[in-house]
This record gives structure tokens, C-alpha cells and sequence, in this order.
């Protein structure tokens, strides 16, 4: 057996939660996105087949967090933020910029539709994921080099970002923009080390006040 092999086999024992899976999460016919839904199920609430706006994705996954600071004890509370990300799985047959483009604006669509911009409100992500049979070079200079960040009303209700990752499984290939901390989940062939922050950590990080 090769070293892949091994890792591999090895990732599917520990992403494997189809004893532990809550009811309320479903499974995928597609076996990649099946098991990255497994590293996911903890953080995010998850959908299968989701429509918004005219576009339908294969998974949409939610995550929100709430940052307190607190004066002299945690009892008194003296600001509250709120932080959000949204997270879209979309399988392709190809990807190319008129794919990117289409992410893009359903982005900024959905941020004016979805944003209550607030003094509560801190940031809201939106991440797209395309996956590819593979990753063609023009795609890949392009999301390495993406980043799309909007303050809201100057940065007093905070900001909405969004994030571009394309993954080609078989190919064992995978790039994301800069703050796409959620592609750790997507790298199947790579173990994810419990002593390195997870997936919620990397994104709780982030939101440090």
C-alpha cells in the first residue's frame, strides 16, 4: 500500500462521523462532499441542494459567532458582536471566470439582502466553493490573488467579505483566497492536526476584537 493510500485511508477513519452524524444533517450522494460535511457538521448548520436567488448549490453550511467584552467581570457585559459566515459548496464540470464573476455578485447580493449593519454586527462572510475536475491556471492566479472586503458605514457596523475557493478533488488540488480558513475542511488528503487550530478556531481568531 502507498503512502497515499495510508493517508488517505486514514483521513476517511477520522472524518468519518456516519455513527455520530446528528439526524438532522443529511448525506450527500457525492461521496467528496459527503465526507467534507463530516468536518464541517460540527461548526456549521448544513443544507443539502440549497436554492437562493436563482442559483443552487450541492451544500450550504452557516456559522455564527458572538463575541462579548466584558468590564471588570463576565457577569457585566458591555459590548456584544456578532459575526457570521455563510459557506457555498457548488459542483462544477468547469470553472472559469465567468463562474468566479457569477459568485461574486451573488455575494454582494446577498450581503445587501441578508446584513442587518448594526452597532452589533461585526462581519459576515460569504465563501464560495467550486468543485472542479481541475484548475485551470487562469483560475488559480486569479483566486490566490482575490480578495473583496466592504466596510459598512465605514467600518462602525463592520464589514462583509467574501472568499473564492476551487477545489479538484481528484487531482489532490486545491486554492483559495487569503482569508478562506474554511479550505482546511476541503483538503481530504491532508490530515487535520488536533494540535493546530480547527476550523472554528482559525475563523473565532479572526474575530478578536
Amino acid at each position: 500500500m502507498s503512502d497515499r493510500e495510508t493517508v488517505a485511508d486514514e483521513g476517511r477513519a477520522l472524518d468519518s462521523n456516519s455513527e455520530t452524524k446528528p439526524a438532522d444533517v443529511p448525506d450527500w450522494d457525492d461521496e467528496y462532499v459527503d465526507r467534507v460535511s463530516d468536518r464541517l457538521l460540527h461548526n456549521y448548520d448544513l443544507e443539502k441542494d440549497y436554492a437562493v436567488d436563482g442559483e443552487r448549490f450541492t451544500l450550504y453550511g452557516r456559522m455564527d459567532l458572538t463575541s462579548q467584552k466584558h468590564f471588570l467581570h463576565p457577569a457585566i457585559s458591555i459590548a456584544e458582536h456578532e459575526s457570521t459566515e455563510h459557506l457555498f459548496v457548488d459542483r462544477v464540470d468547469r470553472v472559469d471566470d465567468r463562474t468566479l464573476d457569477r459568485y461574486v455578485e451573488l455575494g454582494h447580493r446577498l450581503a445587501d439582502d441578508w446584513i442587518d449593519a448594526d452597532e452589533e454586527h461585526f462581519s459576515t462572510e460569504f465563501t464560495f466553493v467550486a468543485v472542479a475536475p481541475s484548475i485551470p491556471d487562469a483560475v488559480r492566479d486569479r483566486v490566490a490573488g482575490f480578495s473583496d472586503r466592504t466596510l459598512l458605514k465605514y467600518g462602525y457596523f463592520g464589514h462583509y467579505e467574501l472568499n473564492l475557493i476551487v477545489v479538484a478533488p481528484d487531482d489532490e488540488d486545491l486554492v483559495a483566497s487569503e482569508n478562506a480558513d474554511v479550505a482546511t475542511a476541503f483538503r481530504l488528503w491532508e490530515r487535520i492536526e488536533r494540535k493546530e487550530p480547527g476550523i472554528l478556531g482559525l475563523i473565532a481568531r479572526r474575530f478578536q476584537l
